[in-house]
């Protein structure tokens, strides 16, 4: 099986109406076995590939999860682009619940994560300056502005370690960084398709306001919100896809030139 994109996300956006010709694989690499096996199929003339990050029962937590098998499954399936849907937690009183974010940026608070295939005798010190597709992120965003959907066309996302939320404090430091939102699964997942050099966006919608804001943030509160936007996701998704370029004109593809020593 083969496919030239790559969808990241939870278990809620696979939807066997969405695709058609759905074929179930499983993927061995280096680095273990991923999050759980790819559903590969077609979505209008492209064959996209769906992986659950954090399995089809949710049971991987964010540290856990096998980014580098992942990323490594997707590439060998032959994946050159990744959308990569997310849940995060506002840090700015204009981005609510409900909205979507597009990414240009990160701070990567994470500890425990390996962020590199590059592990052995070759080093590689891979540029994430943008560490978002410029290509990809335009379709993204000319696909949420013809559905009129509610979307900041730019954000800073600070990557925490999980699985617990921010304190107060915390929260509001991040605010002082000129982080517009926090999550827990953007690194290493972004640094590593661009060691792999492909084309990576992530599609981040506001499920609640972090701590700052003085209102407790709880699991339930998150897939309450999370649930109602799957349907707002997938309809996105739908619609960039098939406005993909079927050529890539953008840097990625040549990320690894002068990054290896």
């Amino acid at each position: 099986m083969r496919a030239e994109i790559g969808i990241i996300g939870g278990t809620g956006l696979y939807d066997p109406g969405l695709f058609t010709s759905v074929e179930e694989v499983r993927v061995r690499t280096p680095y273990g076995p991923p999050s759980d096996s790819i559903m590969v199929g077609r979505l209008k003339d492209k064959h996209v590939a769906f992986l659950p990050r954090h399995s089809r029962k949710h049971t991987i937590r964010p540290t856990d999860v096998n980014y580098r098998a992942n990323i490594f499954a997707l590439k060998k399936l032959g994946v050159e682009r990744i959308l990569a849907p997310s849940t995060v937690g506002s840090l700015r009183e204009e981005f609510r619940p409900g909205d979507v974010v597009f990414i240009d940026q990160f701070i990567d608070r994470t500890t425990r994560r390996e962020q590199s295939f590059y592990s052995g005798k070759q080093v590689c010190h891979i540029s994430v300056a943008e560490p978002m597709c410029s290509e990809l992120r335009r379709t993204l965003i000319e696909a949420a502005d013809k559905m009129k959907l509610k979307a900041h066309n730019t954000g800073t996302y600070v990557c925490i370690e999980g699985p617990r939320f921010s304190t107060k404090a915390e929260s509001k430091l991040f605010r002082t960084w000129g982080a517009d939102v926090v999550g827990m699964t953007l690194v290493p997942e972004c640094v590593l398709a661009r060691e792999a050099e492909m084309c990576y966006c992530t599609i981040a919608t506001v499920t609640d306001y972090d701590v700052w804001k003085d209102q407790p943030v709880t699991a339930g509160e998150v897939l309450k919100t999370m649930k109602a936007n799957v349907e707002k996701v997938k309809s996105l998704i739908t619609g960039a896809i098939p406005n993909i370029p079927k050529r890539r004109i953008c840097d990625c593809k040549s990320a690894l030139q002068k990054a290896l020593v």
